[in-house]
């Protein structure tokens, strides 16, 4: 578990900056005004039911959601998913993440950061680097802090364990607490402010990371339904859905993704979406939809991605084939890479090394161990340029495990 830990703190910690936008959004067009949406009503969805935005309520947090959003001076939106890890059961639930080195378990942002500020921004969101394709596109930037992949709609009773872990117990925490898995409705709220706000845009991008490249990928189809007109893409970094079969079509005893209530479109993903696998989600979208362009970046030992696979068997099963989790994930994500490069509005970038997403990050620019810099290729896909699978010398050499 501490695995997951040693990573996470640190994108935590890279999202968490001085105060919050204050700039109006009837301002004039500036592509460094941020605008922070709060208070935010209950609104009846896409979907025709009511929905109320709020975070999860994880005791001692704040359950306020809100979002931001920044005018661009081109016709076109960016709308980007964050990510912050998820929790399914007692246990993963338990444990937020803190930021802390000193924490034993971490998975989960239970509340958006204090002092969350966009325009601190790095990679995708640096208006003022020429090498951005979207420099001056509006940006709509959705905030993580329901552990469900933004796709939950549900609230659920959890139990605290750290007894049971050997843990000591923290003051005033109940024994028994309630969780808000509500990123569905979150996302449905800033739906309906995009309806009521943003112009028929030429072309719409669709982003996130981690858990958020999960949340983009789902919540996809209901963009696509919104901005008709427009040519839509999707990039869905370091969300591979290299997942345990139990975690996925587990029943809701069983804990797993079940537990959320996932709200994924019928129309994409069936009647019956939740007992399709993690790492189809790209891949249905994908053919549904041949007309928008769909995109994925991962490192081939992603250390994140890796490690929640590591929980996933050890708390969901079954077991993997490797102890290492690093070359286990490997050996799962390269044959998904392979299914999915057969459809032809769909390219990968597989990075070499172990870090954990760029789009957020100076990697954005400077990441070029698959030939071109990625910002400059994902800039191909969005102008229609040369736009092909893009890997390092060896990254599709699925790595050996070591003798155990």
């Amino acid at each position: 578990m501490k695995f997951v830990q040693q990573y996470f703190w640190r994108v935590l910690l890279a999202v968490v900056f001085g105060l919050f936008a204050t700039s109006s959004w009837a301002d004039p067009p500036d592509s460094k005004s941020w605008q922070m949406h709060d208070k935010l009503k209950p609104v009846i969805g896409e979907d025709g039911k009511k929905h109320e935005a709020t975070c999860s309520g994880y005791p001692g947090t704040d359950p306020e959601f809100k979002f931001w959003t920044r005018k661009g001076k081109s016709d076109n939106l960016l709308v980007y998913f964050e990510g912050g890890g998820a929790c399914w059961d007692n246990f993963t639930c338990t444990f937020p993440i803190t930021g802390s080195q000193d924490f034993p378990y971490q998975f989960f942002v239970p509340a958006i950061p204090p002092g969350l500020d966009p325009s601190q921004f790095e990679g995708i969101f640096k208006a003022d680097n020429p090498a951005n394709p979207v420099k001056d596109w509006t940006v709509v930037y959705i905030p993580y802090c329901t552990g469900d992949l933004h796709s939950g709609s549900t609230t659920n009773l959890y139990f605290d364990v750290r007894g049971a872990v050997g843990l000591p117990p923290v003051p005033n925490f109940p024994p028994a607490f309630e969780l808000k898995h509500r990123g569905f409705d979150n996302f449905m709220v800033v739906l309906d402010w995009m309806k009521k706000h943003v112009d028929d845009p030429k072309k719409v991008l669709v982003a996130g990371v981690s858990a958020g490249g999960y949340g983009a990928t789902a919540n996809f189809p209901w963009l696509d339904r919104t901005f008709r007109r427009a040519h839509k893409y999707l990039m869905a970094d370091a969300s591979q859905g290299v997942t345990t079969h139990n975690f996925d079509i587990g029943t809701i005893s069983d804990a797993g993704r079940q537990s959320w209530n996932l709200q994924l479109p019928p129309w994409v993903f069936g009647p019956a979406p939740w007992l399709g696998d993690s790492a189809d989600l790209i891949r249905d979208v994908a053919q549904a939809l041949p007309r928008a362009k769909l995109a994925q970046f991962t490192t081939a030992q992603d250390g994140v991605q890796s490690g929640f696979y590591r929980v996933q068997q050890q708390l969901n099963g079954p077991p993997g084939t490797c102890p290492d989790p690093k070359v286990d994930w490997n050996q799962r994500m390269l044959p998904s890479l392979s299914l999915s490069a057969a459809i032809p509005n769909y390219r990968y970038y597989l990075a070499d090394g172990e870090y954990h997403s760029l789009l957020g990050s100076a990697n954005f620019y400077t990441e070029n161990s698959a030939g071109p810099t990625f910002s400059s290729w994902l800039g191909n896909m969005l102008k229609g340029g040369q736009w092909e699978d893009a890997y390092c010398a060896t990254c599709l050499t699925p790595i050996t495990c070591p003798p155990h």
